[in-house]
């Protein structure tokens, strides 16, 4: 019975497109009910270490399923992967992949058997142990090189290196002194401080899991400007993720600030009343209302208003018109200046302190009192 039914409903959700797989690649296979699915095509979707999977032609026609392990083409020789997809969404994945129409694809070979399974689990058992020694190795070469994580093949033939520079390295002289130490065939593999994060994983500030070791597979470029768009304080250290980059959260909803800043007035425009001119200090978007000053560089005379009475005194403006003041209601604020730095002041506590030492020896004296 491959279906879930799902309480007081008539529906069921069909367990074909689950995969055992929980990580960022996993894709749920919506066609998998389709009952000439998995006869489709016979491109079949393979994933091994995350976050690397490929596409395979299923040339010797095996019954395969999600979950199924399989040897496949490698070169040299062979690896062993999970099944993850089959059926007609396998062409959109490959499609999704940018892969071109010209692609040979490699063939798998069968279905994973003992001796192959226990090949792998020997050569994934010495994945760490060689990622600690080539590190040092690297060091004592001289090279300015982090090898972040190391991924065995199958058949324990081939071993990948992957490392993050910043700079161009020379590792001609590296990838001999590990194919004499390892005995195995050597590639290596550069990648960027952000999959690096995604290989090993981490939580975030925010308390959850990093969105690069769960979900994310592309990495698009992050710049301040995404923080000045959403009035983030820049600050570097606040800004920077666990890959010392700049985090990826900040592009989530930028795009939705910026149309919204389209909405409000321009930071250029001044607004004038009859005694003063009033420059733009900060927005809130959330709220639509606008924070104007009489100075440019510091909060004298703040006024906060909505964003429908800002434009209201720029047409007035622009006609020819002074309003008595920026609010709705006419009224004519304290004109003196605001001490931004009277909320730093250290000797505001001690008037707290005080008042609680008189509240608390008037008690001592007074037994009486109710407790």
């Amino acid at each position: 019975m491959n279906e879930f039914r799902v309480a007081d409903c008539n529906a069921c959700l069909d367990i074909k497109g689950c995969s055992k797989q929980t990580d960022k690649l996993n894709t749920y296979d919506w066609l998998a009910d389709l009952p000439d699915n998995t006869s489709a095509t016979d491109m079949v979707e393979i994933q091994f270490k995350p976050p690397r999977k490929g596409y395979y032609l299923n040339s010797n026609n095996l019954s395969l399923q999600k979950g199924d392990i399989v040897a496949v083409e490698a070169n040299p020789g062979h690896d062993i992967g999970t099944v993850t997809m089959t059926g007609r969404l396998v062409a959109l994945q490959v499609k999704k992949a940018n892969l071109r129409p010209d692609t040979e694809f490699k063939r798998i070979y069968r279905k994973a058997r003992q001796v192959d399974l226990d090949k792998y689990a020997e050569a994934k058992a010495r994945e760490h142990e060689t990622m600690i020694e080539s590190r040092q190795i690297a060091k004592d070469l001289g090279l300015k090189m982090k090898i972040g994580d190391v991924e065995y093949q199958g058949d324990g033939g081939k071993a990948i290196f992957y490392y993050i520079a910043d700079d161009r390295v020379d590792f001609r002289q590296l990838i001999k002194v590990l194919a004499d130490r390892f005995k195995v065939r050597i590639e290596m593999k550069q990648i960027g401080a952000r999959q690096e994060a995604g290989r090993i994983g981490g939580i975030g500030p925010c308390g959850r899991e990093l969105c690069c070791a769960t979900w994310m597979t592309r990495f698009n470029s992050v710049s301040t400007s995404a923080a000045r768009f959403q009035d983030i304080s820049l600050n570097p250290q606040k800004l920077a993720g666990q890959c010392a980059k700049l985090k990826c959260c900040m592009n989530y909803e930028v795009d939705q600030y910026v149309e919204a800043l389209k909405k409000l007035p321009s930071k250029e425009i001044s607004l004038f009343t009859q005694d003063n001119e009033y420059f733009f200090v900060k927005c809130d978007i959330l709220t639509r209302t606008i924070t104007y000053s009489t100075d440019k560089q510091s909060l004298v005379n703040e006024e906060t208003i909505s964003a429908r009475r800002a434009f209201e005194i720029i047409n007035m403006n622009r006609e020819g018109k002074k309003p008595l003041t920026l609010n709705e209601s006419g009224e004519v604020r304290d004109n003196r200046p605001y001490d931004l730095l009277n909320q730093d002041n250290i000797a505001r506590f001690d008037q707290a302190q005080r008042k609680h030492k008189k509240k608390k020896n008037k008690s001592a004296k007074d037994p009486q009192q109710p407790q």
